[in-house]
């Protein structure tokens, strides 16, 4: 599988890496590729992390299984993440809080996930993420079909966060 992360959306979601970040941008993208980095190693995906942008002294590339692509201006990281979902379609994940990218990764049949979601599944054991899925279940009126059952998209979205916990 093939991940789309939103390196700047990521950092900005999670504490650590967002101080990081405070020190400096390239601290921050750093800190990121490092948690990356060890999920594509322990899952063997591969992985894209898109950051607005020239790079700046540090390292262009997360190296092995993790690219790093930044967005020449006037193109924003959002414009390249939704030109790589429309060509990935259905074989890519897309990691992102920002609504606009979401929804057009999720047109193009890419799995959608959220940077919460994602910094989450990387921090927790894969055995006690698979109960806290089955637990959860959507409460949405007018659906027709099993009730219980999450929609096309949120089940995309559960196997790609399974796959990135190693189970």
């Amino acid at each position: 599988m093939r991940w789309l992360v939103d390196g700047y959306n990521v950092i900005r979601r999670d504490p650590d890496l967002r101080a990081h970040e405070e020190e400096s941008l390239e601290a921050g993208r750093t800190a990121l590729l490092r948690v990356v980095a060890s999920a594509a190693r322990a899952g063997g995906d591969r992985f894209t992390v898109v950051f607005d942008g020239a790079p700046g002294g540090g390292p262009a590339t997360g190296g092995g299984q993790v690219e790093v692509t930044f967005s020449r201006p006037p193109e924003k990281a959002d414009d390249v993440l939704v030109r790589l979902a429309r060509q990935l379609g259905a074989g890519a994940a897309l990691v992102s809080s920002d609504r606009a990218v979401r929804d057009a990764a999720g047109r193009a049949g890419c799995a959608v996930i959220g940077a919460d979601e994602f910094l989450r599944a990387l921090s927790t054991e894969s055995g006690s993420k698979k109960d806290d899925d089955e637990d959860e279940r959507p409460a949405r009126s007018g659906k027709r079909g099993n009730p219980r059952r999450p929609s096309k998209e949120a089940r995309a979205a559960q196997r790609a966060l399974r796959r990135l916990g190693g189970s």
